[in-house]
């Protein structure tokens, strides 16, 4: 087998905007998925009443069901209902919901991790109930979850592969579209791989420096 080596370097570029497609959805919905994990773990901390029990029923639908069925239900449920998303809202949309649901757990994790007695002193020096929060619980629980957090942002990276079901162009869709018009199959495959590395590793390696700097933040080197 001889592999089409200047077919691969034609085709290099859309397999580079590709890449783009893939780190800008991404992207978008992790710092989406923040956004929604942080509201939640507020509402239990705060033991809201009425929607505690909301958010645990969303964090359990949200682990507990594929991401392909999310993404087939706002793509296809929703405009029923009148509501019309285009396929990067829907990918992003879809996303949010799987990502959210995991980042509220890692969230509640670190908030139930902080020792009781940091949350008691916070209270006997005079502290609000949202003071504690956001002064002594938040951000000690940032640092505890980090790693767990870390791992999640490389999860929501991996799954945009689903997306392309709603015919978003990342890579695994332009892979499966380029093997389909030309039958380079290995050749595609290969450029596959080799920008999914070059997307995971330097980011696994970056993060992992950044949970190290954490650490060492926090109990010394």
């Amino acid at each position: 087998m001889t592999l089409d080596t200047a077919f691969m370097l034609d085709h290099l570029p859309d397999f580079g905007h590709a890449a783009l497609v893939t780190l800008a959805v991404a992207g978008i919905a992790i710092v989406a998925s923040l956004l929604v994990a942080a509201l939640n773990s507020a509402v239990i901390f705060f033991r809201v009443r009425g929607l505690t029990w909301v958010v645990c029923a969303y964090v359990e639908l949200a682990r507990n069901t594929p991401l392909l069925i999310q993404l087939f239900f706002v793509y296809f449920a929703l405009p029923s209902l009148g509501i019309h998303l285009s396929n990067y809202a829907t990918a992003v949309l879809a996303l949010t919901f799987l990502g959210g649901g995991y980042f509220t757990e890692v969230f509640r994790a670190g908030i139930e991790a902080v020792s009781g007695s940091q949350k008691e002193s916070g209270l006997a020096l005079g502290l609000s109930r949202w003071q504690l929060f956001r002064i002594v619980v938040l951000p000690q629980a940032l640092r505890i979850a980090t790693p767990s957090l870390f791992a999640n942002f490389i999860f929501v990276l991996k799954e945009t592969t689903v997306v392309s079901a709603v015919a978003i162009p990342e890579i695994l869709y332009t892979t499966t579209n380029y093997i389909a018009l030309y039958y380079k199959t290995y050749e595609m495959l290969l450029l596959m791989t080799f920008l999914y590395l070059l997307l995971f590793l330097p980011l696994s390696f970056l993060l992992s420096w950044v949970e190290r700097r954490f650490r060492h933040g926090q109990f010394g080197t």
